[in-house]
């Protein structure tokens, strides 16, 4: 089994994680992460969760302020996608990324028109979308500038990088003289390629708009991403991407950055819906289309103190383990834990390998995620609030932020239940590794022992 998934199944998987455009969508979607922790404060103090001082900032005025920076950073994501996606591309092909990265930005503002309806200052509406969209000038509207517009924005930062990148690779550009300086001549550069591009997603965006009376970005969150959503956000994919992570793992193989690179537009997608169903209502559910599989529920209940929620197996061995092995590296992985880092342990113990701590490692992450799953649905704890916080905060302070008390003090009993998951198992390893270390003990014994007697008898003879 083992040499089949070392020379069958893994090389394909992370051939697939390496091409291009997964590293491109993984490293353009970083662009966006601390903008997505900048507004997560802003959307945190616009809908603080103790009422007192939520009132306080009402009466005071505050509120709006929070709102307006929010909406400025993590209620325009797929802005830093589009961006980041073209520019990575680009860069990876060793070419100036900037001028692709705002290609990808142009086209991505031109298949969109506003579809929300304008108001006068009175409130009344003055025309909207579906009764004359040509009349709606002068604004862009912010709805497809997040989490519904972040599949288009994937979609046109991949081909926007890739088809920049075949231009200037087959030097279809203007070359100015050496003499130009740096900065112009790229700009030159970056003429044809994004005349091209610019031009192909104007005739996209004129045969939606003939032909569907819609927009590219309309279609693909219609038809793409909401089934997407809706497939993410259930039991089964709550329960397969849990297990996937210390799947991959297990083989020595990163598999929060494989399953990240492929799931984490879509959780993001997922929590910023939450975050604008929050601000529209004030309280996330079911009634008004919360998500439950955001990346909050990856990050705070799938690997939180370390993929397969490790902290019950280093609890167990910094305080329990009797082989100094474990304990040395409890020890040494209790600290990297609380800040959600376990490589020590994976490749210390090791459990990276390691069949006897297989089970618990893989299926740990599946009983906090699928049982936080079936609380949040049965209304035990609230839903996330599409708050996200850095990857290395510790639990308990990341779940209260997430969620608000109670799911704090759930991911508190996750947390020690983690401890009795992982119990027989590392108890049964940590005897391995005591009578190894006492055999070892004797031998050395003995061999002292053995050579002691060797000179004794030599002196005497």
């Amino acid at each position: 089994m083992n040499d089949w998934i070392n020379n069958k199944l893994l090389p394909p998987i992370m051939k697939f994680v390496n091409t291009k455009a997964i590293t491109a969508l993984k490293n353009g979607m970083l662009v966006s992460l601390p903008f997505i922790m900048v507004g997560s404060i802003f959307l945190l103090l616009s809908a603080f969760p103790w009422p007192p001082i939520a009132n306080w900032m009402n009466s005071t005025g505050l509120t709006p302020y929070w709102t307006q920076a929010y909406n400025a950073s993590f209620g325009v994501l797929a802005i830093f996608a589009v961006v980041g996606i073209a520019y990575n591309w680009v860069k990876d092909d060793g070419f100036e990324p900037l001028p692709a990265g705002m290609t990808a930005l142009v086209s991505f503002f031109l298949v969109m028109r506003p579809t929300t309806a304008v108001m006068n200052a009175a409130g009344k509406t003055v025309v909207s979308a579906t009764q004359a969209p040509t009349m709606l000038t002068g604004f862009i509207d912010r709805t497809w500038l997040g989490g519904q517009g972040m599949i288009a924005a994937i979609i046109i930062g991949l081909l926007t990088g890739w088809i920049y990148s075949w231009f200037i690779k087959n030097h279809i550009t203007i070359k100015l003289p050496d003499q130009v300086p740096p900065a112009v001549a790229e700009s030159f550069v970056a003429l044809i390629p994004a005349f091209v591009i610019i031009t192909g997603w104007l005739i996209v965006y004129i045969l939606f708009d003939a032909t569907a009376h819609t927009t590219m970005t309309q279609w693909i969150y219609q038809t793409i991403q909401t089934p997407l959503q809706g497939m993410t956000d259930s039991f089964g994919g709550v329960l397969i991407i849990s297990l996937l992570i210390p799947f991959f793992w297990f083989f020595g193989v990163h598999g929060a950055v494989i399953v990240s690179g492929i799931m984490t537009p879509i959780l993001t997608a997922n929590s910023l819906s939450n975050a604008a169903i929050l601000k529209a209502h004030g309280v996330v559910n079911a009634a008004n289309g919360g998500h439950v599989f955001v990346q909050s529920l990856l990050d705070q209940f799938g690997t939180v103190t370390g993929s397969g929620m490790t902290i019950g197996l280093v609890f167990f061995m910094a305080f329990f383990a009797k082989s100094v092995q474990m304990k040395s590296i409890g020890r040494l992985s209790f600290l990297p834990g609380i800040f959600n880092i376990n490589e020590p342990v994976l490749f210390g113990v090791p459990v990276v390998m390691n069949p006897i701590l297989l089970l618990p490692f893989m299926f740990m992450p599946a009983i906090s995620m699928g049982s936080t799953y079936w609380l949040i649905k049965l209304g035990v704890i609230p839903y996330f609030t599409g708050v996200q916080v850095p990857w290395t905060t510790p639990p308990i302070i990341s779940g209260l932020l997430v969620g608000g008390w109670k799911m704090m003090i759930w991911q508190a009993i996750v947390l020690v239940l983690s401890f009795f998951v992982y119990w027989p198992f590392a108890h049964k390893q940590d005897q391995i590794l005591y009578g190894q270390e006492q055999a070892a003990v004797d031998s050395e014994v003995h061999t002292k022992e053995a050579e002691a007697a060797a000179t004794t008898e030599h002196a005497t003879d």
